[in-house]
């Protein structure tokens, strides 16, 4: 620590010199001021943090400069008698967080120490009733990581703590199927709550309400959980849930979707412990500035090299450096005070990967730099367990992977709601705005900020109120989406309804109020499935028949589901020998749309073609976005010969959890209410 005085105290006086408005006449001068700004930080920072909390997160941290720059100035003013510039001290305070970031780890100071002797203090009854040598669990998701780019991430040396489990013998790879509908929402509810049945995509509307549902909103994301939790979820058991859209019955949350406006679960209070740390958020607000300068650099490259691209501009930078940095740091100080506390299961959704890659492409080398830092976060969880009042087993998981492939528009030159609007005999089609996973996640984050009964939740509530749709902030393109849906649902229309989740795409068609048959299809919309299904970006679409059951339908023949007999080429052969249990089990859900369609597959290329404008995607069927994985400890019984669906998977995690000793308990008197539909 006397190192680090010094080397800081150094720094301080070179800004000084280089900066105008400020100044700091000698060494000795500098030394004390340094001496006096960490005094002042570690007396007033908590209450800084307070009135500074509302607009901090608005501006994704950045306002904590003005806390910084504001301590700077009266250290200096009380050493010297000098008045600095607030510009000056501004820069002064960014500059030190970046020589604070990069000695801490070079002098080898454990740079958690701090927050982690707060925690300590904070809840030491806690861990006292928490001491026991049953293993705790924490399970680290990686969203959107495939198993396939999981194992070249380890060959090409982007993962070396996980390569280290693994070459060690302590952990192994367990790969693992989810299901048709391969995004965040459906693998969660049934990862977490044990069921996902009933949610055919991302989004999905409801014919007989008139209601779309969209999973990273928080009132869906609570109806979704209503329906499907029975209050006995993986994490009922004292658990704790970081980041999620469902909570799995976690009596505490953080961040999580569903739960956001339940003050009785929802633990705003969380973000103190985390802005508590001057160093901490110093660190994360260098790191997001830097994010941003790296997504601006890989777009540049991406264009110069002359590839395709989506739009990764405007404020997306930022959206990025938000979610990689800000949220991702937030959610591992949360885990690392779960371990020091010695919560008995936890899981976190870290969505950096998911998000960059999503942008550039799965195995991209700014996609690989998000997770190479996802893998350092391990490293830290794993120090803390050395803290812990009893053992830890880390797993890590994700809960689908993703697919490469130009979109759907940029190669064929129209979108598919164009598509389908060609097709359509009479009346017109609509395709409300798609509901962005990222800023959904930003969010839910302000809006469990703002439910806070506290100054700092009043007025953030105060300063978000024009922000907010349906009870929820909604930023950046969301605030648009969520307002079309709304206004779609305070209206009737006999408008064809198209939504797209990845390369998946879901067709409501207006003549009924329960689905349609093909046979009604082909009477109202006369060569509307032909159109669809014989173009060359469409692999297939599926369409119930009266005559036959479900129907698997291709540009050259057609599968019946029932029984399995081809017409023509097999449609689903591209697709992976689950494919048409997948489809079997989508047909039997209540909201299945009219026409479920799935975009074409190149096993050759490995490439879909989505219909959002993503060069990863997933949602659907093709490639490596239907195989994620879970990295569990070897000691761990073996797993089934395969596990196929999120529901299985469920039951395989259940299995381990209670051969540690966290059997998994219902923590609610009443179970949820049955589900509303089906």
């Amino acid at each position: 620590m006397l190192a680090l005085w010094l080397v800081t105290a150094l720094a301080f006086w070179a800004l000084a010199a280089l900066l105008p408005g400020i100044a700091v006449p000698s060494f000795d001068g500098a030394l004390v001021t340094t001496g006096l700004i960490a005094v002042l930080n570690r007396l007033f920072w908590p209450l800084l943090t307070r009135l500074f909390l509302p607009i901090t997160v608005l501006t994704l941290g950045l306002a904590t400069l003005v806390g910084n720059a504001l301590i700077i100035m009266f250290a200096i003013n009380s050493v010297d008698g000098s008045s600095p510039s607030f510009g000056g001290a501004l820069a002064a305070a960014f500059g030190m967080a970046i020589v604070t970031m990069i000695a801490i780890p070079v002098l080898g100071i454990d740079g958690d120490a701090y927050q982690l002797r707060l925690v300590r203090r904070r809840r030491r009854r806690l861990r006292e009733r928490n001491t026991t040598d049953v293993p705790g669990v924490i399970l680290f998701e990686i969203d959107g990581l495939a198993e396939r780019v999981l194992r070249r991430a380890l060959d090409d040396g982007h993962a070396p703590t996980l390569a280290r489990w693994l070459a060690d013998g302590s952990h192994r790879i367990v790969p693992w199927e989810c299901d048709l509908s391969s995004q965040t929402g459906a693998s969660q509810a049934g990862l977490l709550l044990g069921s996902n049945f009933d949610m055919p995509a991302f989004r999905w509307y409801e014919k007989e309400r008139g209601e779309l549902v969209v999973s990273n909103h928080p009132k869906d994301a609570a109806e979704i959980e209503r329906r499907r939790s029975d209050g006995g979820g993986l994490l009922a058991a004292n658990g704790a849930s970081r980041g999620n859209l469902v909570s799995g019955d976690a009596p505490r949350c953080m961040a999580t979707m569903s739960v956001v406006r339940d003050r009785t679960r929802s633990q705003s209070n969380e973000f103190f412990s985390y802005f508590a740390a001057p160093y901490g958020f110093a660190r994360t607000i260098a790191l997001f500035l830097w994010d941003v300068v790296l997504e601006r650099r890989a777009a540049r490259r991406q264009r110069k090299r002359g590839e395709q691209h989506v739009a990764r501009g405007g404020i997306y930078p930022f959206a990025r450096g938000a979610i990689t940095v800000a949220m991702r740091d937030l959610n591992v100080a949360t885990l690392l005070a779960d371990i020091v506390e010695g919560v008995p299961v936890a899981y976190a959704t870290f969505v950096g990967y998911d998000e960059v890659a999503h942008h550039s492409g799965i195995t991209e080398p700014d996609a690989f730099a998000v997770l190479q830092l996802l893998d350092a976060q391990l490293e830290r969880l794993e120090r803390a367990t050395l803290e812990a009042p009893r053992p830890y087993h880390l797993v890590v998981l994700s809960d689908h992977g993703q697919t490469q492939g130009r979109p759907f528009r940029q190669r064929y030159g129209i979108t598919l709601e164009e598509l389908v609007q060609r097709a359509v005999r009479d009346g017109s089609v609509r395709a409300p705005a798609a509901v962005d996973e990222a800023w959904g996640n930003l969010g839910a984050t302000l809006t469990e900020a703002r439910e806070d009964d506290t100054l700092a939740g009043r007025l953030l509530h105060r300063v978000t109120r024009r922000h907010v749709v349906d009870g929820a902030v909604a930023l950046g393109p969301d605030r648009e989406a969520l307002a079309q849906k709304a206004s779609a649902e305070a209206e009737t229309t006999d408008d064809a309804m198209v939504l797209a989740s990845g390369n998946l795409g879901l067709v409501y068609l207006p003549d009924r109020d329960e689905r349609m048959t093909l046979e009604q299809i082909d009477a109202a919309h006369p060569g509307l499935v032909e159109a669809l299904a014989g173009h060359p970006g469409i692999g297939f679409v599926m369409v119930h028949s009266e005559r036959d059951g479900p129907v698997a339908v291709g540009g050259q023949g057609r599968r019946r589901l029932a029984d399995d007999g081809v017409e023509g080429e097999d449609p689903l052969a591209p697709f992976g020998s689950s494919a048409a249990a997948h489809l079997r089990r989508t047909d039997g859900f209540p909201h299945c749309p009219d026409l479920l369609i799935n975009s074409m597959y190149d096993p050759e290329a490995d490439e879909i073609a989505p219909f959002e404008e993503f060069m990863g995607s997933h949602g659907g069927l093709g490639g490596s976005q239907s195989h994620p994985f879970a990295v569990v400890p070897s000691g761990w019984s073996p797993e089934p010969a395969s596990i196929v669906g999120v529901e299985a998977m469920h039951e395989v995690l259940r299995t381990w959890l209670a051969e540690s000793g966290l059997e998994v308990e219902a923590h609610r008197d009443t179970p949820s209410a049955a589900p509303a539909v089906g």
